[in-house]
Order: C-alpha cells, then structure tokens, then sequence
C-alpha cells in the first residue's frame, strides 16, 4: 500500500513530520508519498492530512487565506484521517480562547496556547497513550493545554489530569510533538490503523 500523506507547510514542522510518517509507514512494509501543502488544489487527493506545529495564529490566517481551510474540512467530512499537533491542534479546535485564531472546528475541545508555559518550560515525559504497551516519549514545546472535551472525544492520554491527546472521528490532535522522536506510533495510530480499517 502507497499512502499519499500532505503536511499543511504554510508554517511549522514540516520536514520533521515528513521524516515520521515515512518511518512509519516503513514500519509496515509499506510507502508513502509526503506532499507539501501550501495551497489549495492538493489535499482533495490526500489520503491522510498532518497539521505540525508552529505559529498558531499564522496557521489560521494562511489556512483561510489560501483557501485551503475549506479543503482540510472537506477531507474530514469525507472521513479521512488528520493528526493535528501542537499549534495544529489548537487550528483544528472549535475554541483557541484568542480572536486571532479562527478555528476549524474539527475537534470538539477547547485548547489554551501556551498554557504548558514558554520555550524555557519545554520538557520530555514518558506518556501512557490509550493501547500503547509502553509509554511514549512525548516531547512538550510551548504546549497548548486541552481544557475541555466534547462528549465524542476520546481522551488517549493526559498528563497531569489535562488531555493532552484526543480522539475526535478521524482527528488525533496532540498537545505534544510526535515527530521530535523516533517513535512513529503516534504516526501510526492517526494514519495507518484508520487507513487499514
């Protein structure tokens, strides 16, 4: 099987994640064509969709100024997998608590930027994820704090009692940066498990 994967690349880590789902997709013998997203036009032929990290408000106004939002809600519609991280997450949001994020709705949470604290508070834990046998590395950047979940959410991990990954239809979103370790589970569960089943 050939996954064609776009990372939305208007800001954030792009090369990074493109590096994660390709190892693993290796994992499972299996290839996949990374396409960088930065314009409308390319996520309709998408199997899978990643939104990284990066500048939340500058994600939000490129999304929508490049007509891109409008795809990324359509391949949802259309049930097919997104992991959404960090400032990812607080785009795909139904509330960012900040005006200048217009958010997509896609995950029925609302996320606080920044609350984890500053770049001088980042940190690494050993994160227990819903049906992983062994914690995952999770590594935390000015991480954005889950702070309410809608009742189709699916909490996957939390850490000090807040989510920090969720579940929401074909939506993962995470606080944390998966792509920052070797680690492809986090890759895996969003894309491969839902594109297999």
């Amino acid at each position: 099987m050939s996954l064609r994967a776009g990372v939305l690349a208007v800001q954030g880590d792009v090369s990074e994640h493109a590096r994660a789902i390709e190892r693993a997709a290796a994992a499972h013998d299996e290839s996949a064509e990374v396409v960088e997203i930065s314009e409308a036009g390319l996520v309709p032929d998408c199997d899978v969709l990643l939104m990284p990290g990066g500048e939340s408000t500058t994600i939000s106004r490129l999304v929508h100024r490049e007509g891109i939002a409008s795809e990324i809600e359509a391949h949802v519609a259309d049930g097919k997998p997104v992991l959404a991280t960090c400032a990812g997450l607080i785009v795909a949001a139904t509330d960012a608590y900040d005006d200048r994020v217009e958010t997509l709705n896609l995950v029925d949470a609302t996320v606080e930027r920044n609350a984890f604290g500053r770049q001088k508070d980042s940190f690494e834990a050993p994160l227990e994820v819903s049906g992983f046998g062994e914690p995952f590395p999770a590594v935390f950047i000015r991480a954005p704090v889950i702070d309410y979940v809608g009742t189709g959410v699916e909490v996957l991990a939390s850490w000090d009692d807040r989510p920090v990954a969720v579940r929401d239809g074909p939506v993962v979103g995470t606080s944390f940066h998966p792509e920052l370790t070797d680690d492809p589970r986090i890759h895996d569960l969003a894309f491969f498990d839902s594109v297999r089943s």
